[in-house]
């Protein structure tokens, strides 16, 4: 805990909101770094205030932060800075990411995050819509995001589970106050295939403002976000319109119009979300959506991880490789010339577009990117 702790000690200075630590860990590169500068180096930071300043110099670590410091070792609670490799790149491009999140489970560096919301008090259509839903965006390789709240959020943690793959659930509440109480068998489940996180202390209650200020996380580290059912005042919809403040993909699953329930879904499309039948029609959005947001690597990063993973290819890969050339393909043409069924292909170019192998052009055409 002692690498933590000066990601605790000025993460609790009275005035250091999440917006001004994140200037500071930009100007200072860490927080000890912040804790340990002068006056006139603080004050360089925008946003910062002599008295603020004289704060951060004489701040020393309260009581309540100890408590929380020691449930974390209690309780075996993980904590991931902003400096670990394992956290989400997408959020450190928000303006107010959280200085670290509390952990159980894995984080994989290189996972792809899909945010999967909706109401509370679902439909049947609407639950087995979003099981069906994550389990095929699972199956694909990608992370499914959701809150762990009833409802959709409770049937997208299952559907990927159900195809053994990786899910990540978002609290709005500390690892001492899991909400709902009728999840934590499925917070279990979900941390030993992949991880739940909060940026709350670990006695924190669900008060209902934690949520707003959580659904920013599932927006901010994912791709997109699926809306799959919610009515016009559902809080869902204020995960999608952070995840389009956020430059992010906003995807919307329509439902009966003789619903009510489905009302928010569809004012979301009518205002430019896309409309969302399976699986594949997130595909074709979100890759390019990848390869033009994360910005993590450099071009030249890009070209070497390429070139790296030429040499790791699988059969099925090599085969659509050797039938991919310079000039753009139909993914039909394509189909018939591995003989691959087209889930199938759709899959494996999505994941030779995020190595970097493949471009994807409008039009499901794809070609082999220049070297």
């Amino acid at each position: 805990m002692e690498k933590v702790l000066p990601w605790f000690t000025l993460n609790s200075v009275p005035g250091v909101g999440r917006y001004l630590f994140k200037r500071l860990f930009d100007h200072f590169e860490s927080p000890e770094c912040a804790l340990e500068a002068s006056i006139e180096d603080l004050l360089r930071v925008e946003g910062m205030t002599p008295r603020l300043a004289r704060k951060i110099l004489n701040h020393r670590i309260s009581d309540r932060v100890k408590k929380d410091i020691e449930l974390v070792k209690q309780k075996r609670i993980r904590i991931m800075t902003m400096s670990d490799s394992e956290y989400p790149p997408l959020l450190l491009q928000l303006p107010d990411p959280p200085p670290f999140l509390y952990l159980q489970g894995n984080i994989d560096e290189h996972a792809k995050y899909i945010a999967v919301v909706g109401s509370r008090n679902a439909t049947a259509y609407g639950l087995s819509t979003a099981r069906r839903l994550c389990a095929d965006l699972a199956s694909l390789g990608l992370t499914v995001v959701s809150g762990m709240a009833l409802g959709i959020d409770t049937a997208a943690h299952e559907g990927a589970l159900q195809v053994n793959g990786k899910t990540v659930a978002v609290l709005g509440s500390g690892f001492k106050r899991i909400y709902p109480a009728a999840n934590h068998k499925l917070s279990r489940m979900i941390a030993r295939k992949g991880a739940v996180i909060t940026e709350f202390p670990m006695l924190t209650d669900p008060e209902p403002h934690n949520f707003p200020v959580r659904n920013r996380i599932i927006s901010g580290m994912s791709l997109g976000t699926v809306v799959v059912e919610a009515s016009r005042k559902s809080g869902s919809l204020i995960t999608a319109r952070l995840a389009a403040e956020q430059n992010r993909e906003v995807f919307a699953v329509p439902g009966s119009i003789q619903s009510f329930k489905s009302t928010g879904t569809h004012t979301l499309i009518k205002q430019g979300a896309k409309l969302v039948e399976n699986a594949q029609d997130i595909l074709d959005e979100i890759a390019g959506a990848y390869l033009s947001t994360a910005g993590v690597s450099k071009p030249d990063q890009k070209q070497e991880k390429a070139r790296k993973n030429l040499q790791k290819l699988t059969d099925e890969e090599t085969q659509i490789y050797k039938a991919l050339g310079p000039y753009p393909v139909h993914i039909d043409n394509l189909a018939r010339e591995t003989a691959m069924k087209p889930g199938r292909l759709s899959s494996m170019l999505l994941q030779m577009e995020l190595k970097g192998i493949v471009r994807q052009s409008p039009g499901k055409l794809f070609s082999l990117v220049d070297e």
